[in-house]
């Protein structure tokens, strides 16, 4: 395992990553401060960035830092989401056995979030994960959510959070209402060369590496080949390094990197 070969402590380009561990550079550290910003003033925010950037692994550290006993955090994330299931899933989150039809389920969500609200003394923050496959009745939906919710006493935090496209989505004119609705937006955006051999090495670090095993020359080809893409560094990275215990090096470097974007992704 590379693991063993390389005398890390787990391997270092995982899902799994404890959050204590996540990297931030300047512009994840600022949507990071957006997302807190959006919790703490009961507003509405929209987080955009190409497949891949770290959207949802930011969502989970903001969501990590959130003081249990001042927030209740709601996280959905459906590729299919109608209101029906919208409100079955918020309701089941909570602990709730949902209604049956949605104009129940609505006026239950709406009671359960009062309770929360007056008696619980917390703040009900909604993260809506992949956004941009909402549907036109879900958007709608939502901006519902946001008429009932925070025009009249202003507490709740929705996060809407999806790839490029939400942007555009929004911008439709027949989207304008909610468009014009939103109080915060940031977009994610790639890494760039530095940022991509800051990512690596702290990625590296994080597993207790003895050494530096990546040449910045290697990170650098990676960076070029992924379009500073984290994901798709995070694979390639991982099967440079198993392509180098296979063939015993202790150093991956930009010949290495060479070989396995030939082998694996262009043959």
């Amino acid at each position: 395992m590379i693991n063993d070969f390389f005398k890390l402590s787990k391997a270092p380009f995982t899902r799994d990553i404890a959050v204590t561990d996540l990297w931030l550079d300047g512009t994840r550290k600022e949507m990071h401060s957006r997302l807190v910003f959006i919790a703490e003033n009961n507003a509405f925010g929209v987080f955009t960035g190409d497949a891949g950037t770290g959207k949802s692994t930011l969502v989970r550290r903001f969501a990590s830092s959130l003081n249990r006993n001042r927030f209740q955090l709601i996280y959905i994330t459906d590729s299919a989401l109608t209101p029906r299931n919208f409100y079955w899933a918020v309701l089941r989150e909570l602990g709730q056995i949902p209604r049956f039809h949605r104009g129940d389920a609505r006026y239950q969500l709406q009671k359960v979030l009062s309770e929360i609200i007056s008696t619980e003394k917390r703040t009900p923050v909604f993260v809506i994960d992949e956004a941009h496959l909402l549907s036109r009745e879900m958007l709608e939906e939502i901006r519902f959510l946001l008429n009932v919710g925070m025009d009249s006493i202003s507490n709740m935090a929705l996060i809407l959070v999806g790839q490029t496209e939400l942007k555009d989505k929004l911008r439709l004119h027949i989207n304008s209402a909610i468009h014009q609705r939103v109080d915060l937006r940031y977009h994610l955006m790639p890494l760039s060369q530095e940022e991509s051999i800051d990512y690596v090495k702290a990625h590296m670090s994080s597993v207790h590496s003895p050494r530096d095993i990546f040449t910045d020359s290697a990170i650098l080809l990676m960076h070029d080949y992924c379009d500073g893409i984290p994901r798709r560094i995070n694979k390639l990275a991982t099967l440079s390094l198993m392509a180098a215990e296979s063939r015993g090096s202790s150093l991956v470097d930009d010949h290495l990197v060479h070989l396995v974007i030939e082998k694996e992704f262009e043959s």
